[in-house]
């Protein structure tokens, strides 16, 4: 009996050894694959354990430095702990310790991320990803300006997960992305700063060439070049009173913007219109100023007073202009939510403006 646990023991310590050596030359894979697409990542100090039953690879002092965007950064964190069970070694699992900072090339943090929580889960080979998933638990994301950082972003819990759900990672692979947040707010962004917004988002992304590695703007430039869309099959998003649901198409533009439209249906919209003040965004609108300045000259503060008219009347104006419906057992209306070259637009209120893709 002691002979034969002797051979298990060690028969077991041989084929853990030759995993962990097989786990290292993943690790190294997806070290040199991200590399390709210009993501650099190093450590202070390396360890590797996890015997007998798991690996575990210990990094501390991480940094990235990240040369495929169009302004190259880097990254540093305290530490990142990457676990693979020695039964499933095509799941990768990572926790690291906050902060995040962000910062050009040797120059002072400019962004900061922390969390009480943040874990990863990769699913697949270095050459073949299927799944990965990230989530926070309490994550806060900071401006840092002369030395002094301002919030950009706090929320409860953030979730972010993207699937291959067709085609193949090296022939025209689609990609399914779904975003959940509970208890998130911007104080920098009118339509997030009044209230805490939990929200549900289901996507598909089509047109997209291969997964080889590449930066996501040359991702993007492939969906437009090869037609491709980004198809929102589901959003759901809740604020103080206002509900909103809906789905719809976007596409990208030869010039990296977004266009389309989603139909979404509304209940509570007069508490979302006073936050983020849309009478003045109405009131203040280019198309605005343009009709006040020909009543003006028909006679003068006739302009004035039709601003001053139509930002009074603008909830039961969005009302008429919308379907009259029910949702969740609410009174709702359906109105568009228009992308126009990167433009947003609800009913004839603008939102705001999305940034470029690439």
């Amino acid at each position: 009996m002691i002979v034969i646990v002797a051979l298990l023991v060690g028969g077991w310590s041989a084929f853990w050894y030759v995993a962990a050596g097989k786990a290292r030359d993943m690790l190294d894979g997806w070290r040199a694959r991200e590399a390709q697409s210009g993501r650099i990542f190093a450590c202070g100090e390396e360890n590797f354990g996890g015997f007998p039953f798991r690996f575990e690879f210990r990094c501390s002092g991480a940094t990235a430095q990240i040369k495929s965007s169009r302004i190259p950064f880097e990254m540093k964190t305290k530490g990142v702990t990457l676990v693979s069970q020695v039964y499933d070694p095509t799941l990768l699992i990572g926790e690291y310790q906050g902060p995040i900072t962000v910062s050009a090339p040797g120059g002072p943090a400019e962004l900061s991320v922390n969390w009480k929580l943040f874990q990863s889960s990769l699913r697949g080979t270095p050459t073949r990803p299927e799944r990965l998933s990230l989530v926070f638990e309490r994550p806060a994301f900071d401006v840092i300006e002369e030395g002094n950082a301002r919030p950009a972003l706090r929320a409860e819990h953030l979730e972010l997960h993207g699937r291959l759900i067709e085609g193949m990672v090296t022939q025209r692979p689609v990609v399914e992305v779904a975003l959940r947040t509970r208890g998130a707010f911007a104080p920098g962004v009118r339509a997030l700063s009044a209230q805490p917004i939990d929200a549900v988002v289901d996507m598909v992304l089509r047109g997209l060439s291969d997964f080889a590695p590449k930066p996501w703007p040359e991702r993007f430039r492939e969906i437009a070049a090869n037609g491709g869309r980004i198809e929102i099959n589901e959003s759901r998003l809740v604020q103080g009173e206002t509900l909103a649901v809906g789905s719809g198409t976007l596409t990208v533009s030869a010039a990296g913007r977004l266009q389309g439209e989603l139909r979404l249906t509304v209940a509570g919209l007069e508490p979302f219109l006073k936050s983020i003040d849309a009478q003045k965004l109405v009131q203040s609108a280019p198309s605005m100023d343009k009709l006040a300045s020909a009543l003006d000259r028909l006679s003068p503060g006739l302009g004035q007073a039709a601003k001053q008219q139509v930002g009074a009347n603008l909830s039961a104006g969005i009302n008429l202009l919308g379907q009259q419906t029910t949702l969740e057992g609410r009174p709702a209306v359906a109105l568009p939510l228009r992308v126009d070259d990167g433009r947003l637009y609800l009913g004839p209120i603008p939102l705001g403006e999305t940034p470029p893709l690439f």
